[in-house]
């Protein structure tokens, strides 16, 4: 099989073939993109997140140092001292599991430690945990909506919420787009419970929502708005505590989700919201009743990390000063990267064999970036993703920029 010929797409559903048919077939494309070098995805690494990484190359088996730009954990505190000396003492104290879901026999002191402390850092009244930032979002937006409600989404929100709101109606609106908005609040009316959800930063174009806008005009309409702060949480804001600080709206914004797994360093999801709704998703959230809850070992360095985001504000200093240095200099190469603005960079190419075979060369020269091509973005907006760390050095930076100069030219792209 020839993969350059098709998308992740084309194997989503083959009219002639069942499920196992399907397997075989993408079977046969993965393995003909190994050999062509796009062997992208699920890549070995031999250590943590950090600014660097020794991964296995998936044809010749040698370890390759690479600096590492695909990472999420934008302070790095999947290793910090604080957070792994918190994780370890809860793992001795309270056990390797917490045994039960939530709601029967799983909810420990620590359990509750945390919920509050995320509520107070968000600005909310009470707060729920979940296993993870999917969980969080989908199993929340299938509790609440129904056939009688409608969610009006974003059109670049998170594949977490599409999938939350299978049970109730949806409409989208246009990307940022307060006009498009409005018109889809309008078409809302009659709806039982109207609620807008959007990302507080888009996890494919590092752009931040237009969260003061999106809040008036949506209580203007008598709707509810859930803004998911999985890329937001430690990185904007002065504080870190993201989007609504940003804006000056904590305490404005109805529901608040998140992620603990990418600014905070860990695992796991929460949503913060008033007591009374947290309330009912203990008793009307699958995703909660039937998970059980979240390893102690997880909560106390989640724990930790919310500390070291309060009393640490030199790490987010940090990642901005690199935000500024490496935007500065990619656009100075020529790159088009959108409307990024914050620690997601998408160096956008318009092909995605071009994309993959780009991708495929900064690996050789030693930089870990991804790809995005269609289905997850249009096939005219295909890019590469580069994510950027508070412990990325100067020298990281250089280094990548002088790289992605090199294949930049060598496609033709800059």
């Amino acid at each position: 099989m020839d993969s350059t010929k098709y998308s992740l797409a084309d194997f989503i559903d083959v009219p002639d073939l069942d499920i196992m048919g399907r397997a075989q077939l993408f079977a046969e494309y993965a393995q003909d993109s190994r050999q062509r070098g796009h062997a992208h995805f699920r890549r070995i690494s031999l250590d943590g997140s950090g600014p660097t990484m020794r991964v296995i190359d998936p044809l010749s088996g040698q370890v390759n140092e690479m600096i590492y730009m695909a990472s999420n954990d934008y302070l790095n505190l999947t290793r910090h001292p604080r957070t792994i000396a918190a994780g370890r003492a809860a793992l001795e104290k309270y056990g390797a599991g917490a045994g039960s879901v939530p709601l029967l026999g799983g909810t420990m002191d620590i359990h509750i430690q945390l919920e509050q402390k995320v509520a107070k850092f968000k600005g909310c009244e009470d707060a729920i945990l979940y296993t993870s930032g999917f969980g969080s979002n989908c199993g929340t937006l299938l509790a609440m909506l129904t056939d009688k409600d409608v969610a009006i989404l974003d059109l670049l929100v998170h594949a977490s919420i599409i999938d939350g709101c299978k049970n109730t109606n949806v409409q989208h609106f246009r990307h940022n787009n307060m006009q498009s908005l409005e018109r889809a609040l309008n078409k809302a009316k009659g709806k039982r419970t109207k609620l807008v959800v959007v990302d507080g930063v888009y996890s494919m174009d590092g752009d931040i929502a237009k969260l003061d806008e999106i809040v008036e005009l949506a209580h203007a309409h008598n709707a509810y708005v859930m803004v998911d702060e999985a890329h937001a949480t430690g990185v904007i804001g002065p504080n870190g505590r993201g989007t609504p600080e940003h804006f000056g709206l904590e305490g404005k914004v109805d529901i608040v989700a998140g992620t603990f797994s990418k600014g905070l360093g860990v695992v796991g999801g929460f949503i913060a919201t008033n007591e009374e709704l947290v309330q009912l998703l203990h008793f009307y959230s699958r995703a909660y009743m039937f998970s059980t809850a979240p390893t102690p070992q997880a909560v106390g360095s989640l724990i930790a990390a919310l500390d070291v985001i309060e009393t640490e504000p030199e790490l987010r200093a940090q990642l901005w000063n690199n935000i500024n240095y490496f935007r500065e200099n990619i656009v100075g190469l020529g790159y088009d990267i959108g409307n990024a603005e914050t620690a997601i960079f998408p160096l956008i190419i318009g092909d995605g064999l071009k994309v993959r075979d780009m991708c495929r060369r900064c690996h050789e020269l030693g930089l870990y970036i991804n790809p995005v091509q269609y289905p997850a973005v249009p096939e005219r907006l295909s890019r590469l993703r580069i994510s950027l760390m508070s412990a990325h050095t100067r020298e990281h930076l250089d280094k990548a920029l002088e790289i992605l100069e090199q294949v930049g030219r060598e496609f033709a792209v800059i």
